[in-house]
């Protein structure tokens, strides 16, 4: 059996702050590399970072490689030191909804229970 080298507590916060569903990313980043006039550009990074999140959202645990867990970390921090550590559903501007989303974040949508 092969051994994950994600820790417990990264696996669980990456499945936290990413409450994006690997299709509801993946349609939204095709909107918003199509729509000229936004603020996250087509090859910008951040779809770039959501692009690896679809990806590793499709993963199991035990096929994720060092770049993955990078990735996971990557995420994990923009998310947190955008929201902090127990966001409640907020609006924020575009740019800053934006740049969650494309990381796999949705800040309108309630946390789960």
């Amino acid at each position: 059996m092969a051994e994950s080298h994600v820790s417990d507590e990264l696996w669980e916060e990456f499945h936290a702050v990413v409450n994006m569903t690997s299709r509801e990313l993946a349609d939204w980043m095709v909107v918003e590399a199509s729509d000229g006039g936004t603020a996250v550009a087509p090859d910008s990074p951040e779809l770039e970072v959501g692009e690896q999140v679809v990806q590793i959202l499709g993963k199991r645990r035990t096929d994720l490689t060092p770049d993955d867990i990078d990735t996971m970390r990557h995420v994990v921090e923009q998310v947190r030191t955008v929201r902090g550590d127990e966001p409640e559903p907020e609006a924020y501007d575009d740019d800053v909804r934006r740049m969650l989303m494309s990381f796999g974040h949705d800040p309108l949508k309630p946390a789960e229970a």
